[in-house]
């Protein structure tokens, strides 16, 4: 079930171990999914309870896990020794950990925690710290193997293509589905059906759907409601496969489009222009956002845009495909090659309940960015 070569794996944990010595650190523990996939091929949900994957300077690697997460262990990754921690009342797994982190040496050693994850919460984080504070000296790397992953590989390039295929799909159902009269339910089915029929996966977070007023709304919610005569759609959805997201977004206009429907497109077609503009080698997350802002301000929509613009992705889980880092103001983080990076051109005007939000996925070269979906960037009316 392996979805990458054997060396693939050892570039990966070579370049953590390298990025360890530069930290000083004799071991990772490691609680996001994304690191534990990227590394091992692990591929579960099962991070939503606690599990560890610890990785020695020298690459000895083990997994803390549940019996649950045995096979899953076995079938999905290349770690060869798993240790269970037992589901009994007054369960601590974090006493489990340490007795395996003194089975592999480590006591008296320097450790980076991935602290900035789903996959560790605040109590059990607490309890972590409680238990290992006179055991090892613990730092904060949560940010270790989250930037290795920025960059993607030519294997991982190849599967962030066929995600894009599924997006595309997802937008071609969305578009023959489409029209007044529909239920939201059939156009949401059509788009992720689509995506699993070609083959994908399920994505970190729901798709965002939502129409009427509805159309304002960056996040998924329950209830459904039939497309009126004259009406406007917001979508955002991502193809999936191997777990790499490629996401894209539009607002959909059915019928007659409202008065500044077209001037808010206009606006928001000048701001993703100027951000391909700056989204070149060398410059940094926070000048794409600069660049986004000052297209939106020029077209008079500083109220109706947001303080973000877009963000990075990869290999993602739930609760959100969301990899980062983000465009925002100020961040310093440089764009480099082979980088996917998803651009939103949101608008949301809330005194008139308009909105207009094209957004698409591209990855960087020294030649600058490339759209990785075929879908051109037009106002679309049904």
């Amino acid at each position: 079930m392996l979805h990458f070569t054997e060396d693939e794996f050892a570039r990966r944990r070579t370049a953590t171990m390298d990025a360890m010595k530069e930290r000083k650190l004799d071991a990772m523990l490691m609680f996001a999914q994304e690191s534990m996939y990227w590394l091992t091929g692990y591929d579960t949900f099962g991070f939503c309870f606690f599990q560890c994957l610890v990785m020695k300077a020298d690459g000895e690697m083990a997994l803390l896990t549940r019996s649950a997460d045995l096979r899953q262990a076995r079938h999905t990754s290349n770690i060869e020794n798993i240790v269970i921690w037992g589901d009994h009342a007054n369960a601590d797994p974090t006493k489990d950990l340490r007795n395996l982190l003194a089975d592999m040496g480590l006591l008296g050693s320097k450790l980076g925690v991935e602290y900035d994850t789903h996959g560790l919460t605040a109590y059990n984080g607490r309890r972590l710290d409680n238990t290992l504070k006179t055991f090892a000296d613990l730092d904060d790397a949560s940010s270790l193997v989250h930037l290795l992953r920025l960059v993607k590989s030519d294997e991982e390039i190849a599967y962030v293509r066929k995600a894009a295929n599924h997006a595309d799909a997802a937008f071609d159902a969305a578009l023959k589905t489409t029209k007044a009269g529909v239920n939201e339910a059939k156009i949401l089915a059509a788009m992720q059906g689509a995506v699993l029929e070609a083959g994908g996966d399920y994505p970190g977070n729901p798709f965002i759907l939502g129409s009427g007023d509805d159309a304002l709304l960056c996040r998924y919610k329950a209830g459904r409601r039939k497309l009126s005569k004259n009406d406007q759609l917001t979508i955002e959805w991502a193809g999936v496969e191997a777990q790499y997201h490629v996401a894209q977004m539009r607002t959909l206009v059915i019928g007659k489009p409202r008065e500044n429907h077209e001037a808010m497109f206009k606006a928001a077609k000048a701001a993703l222009d100027a951000v391909e503009g700056a989204m070149v080698v060398g410059n940094t997350f926070g000048d794409v956002f600069t660049a986004h802002a000052k297209a939106m301000d020029a077209h008079h929509q500083s109220r109706n845009r947001l303080n973000a613009c877009g963000y990075s992705l990869g290999a993602r889980y739930a609760p959100c495909w969301m990899d980062g880092p983000m465009f925002y103001e100020g961040n310093p983080t440089v764009i480099e090659p082979n980088q996917v990076l998803f651009a939103h051109m949101i608008l949301m005007d809330s005194e008139t309940n308009t909105a207009m939000c094209p957004g698409r996925t591209y990855l960087t070269s020294e030649k600058g960015p490339k759209a990785l979906t075929k879908h051109p960037m037009e106002f679309v009316t049904l």
